[in-house]
């Protein structure tokens, strides 16, 4: 069993692609999913999945839900694994006075090569400070995430990646709900 974590891109946000979490726990166990557990209402989904390699889960999903609900949502699956070197990787960790609530990470679809992550680095985006390390961006919002200066869109034209983003509270919230549905 492979224990992962999947990210739906802007679910329930706005009053717009609404989907009930037991209608999306449902649609993950009609794909052979074991066990979802979902988080908060903006599509975050811990499971464990009998294949190795879940390259075309996402593609599954999106489309299941393109079925029952008329809309596609981009979905990103990360491993439990994957999930916890994000955590270590943070950039910020070491740093005193981060708030976590002002602190999210973007999981991209892609890994962006190095011309379009130029382009990324060269964007003026104080006071918001950007790190990017494979296929996440991590952005701390000191003024908070109400009003940024680096809009999704942006990143995402700029990346040429679909992203999603989560706040630092939900990617510790779902590592540590991924370590209990394994033990």
């Amino acid at each position: 069993m492979t224990l992962a974590v999947a990210l739906l891109r802007g679910v329930n946000v706005g009053g717009h692609h609404l989907i009930k979490m037991d209608a999306l726990r449902a649609i993950f166990e009609s794909l052979g999913v074991r066990n979802p557990q979902t988080y908060v209402q903006s599509g975050n989904v811990v499971f464990q999945a009998p294949e190795r390699n879940l390259a075309g889960l996402p593609e599954r999903v999106e489309k299941a839900i393109e079925r029952g609900f008329g809309f596609r949502p981009s979905v990103i699956v990360r491993t439990a694994s994957e999930l916890n070197e994000v955590i270590a990787r943070n950039p910020f960790a070491v740093r005193r006075g981060i708030e976590p609530n002002k602190l999210a990470v973007l999981f991209l679809t892609g890994n962006p090569g190095a011309a379009a992550r130029g382009k990324l680095r060269a964007l003026e985006t104080s006071p918001e400070e950007l790190h990017i390390h494979d296929r996440e961006l991590y952005i701390y919002f000191p003024n908070g995430m109400g009003r940024p200066k680096l809009s999704v869109p942006l990143i995402e034209k700029t990346l040429e990646t679909a992203v999603t983003g989560r706040n630092w509270n939900t990617v510790t919230k779902l590592a540590e709900m991924a370590a209990k549905l394994e033990g």
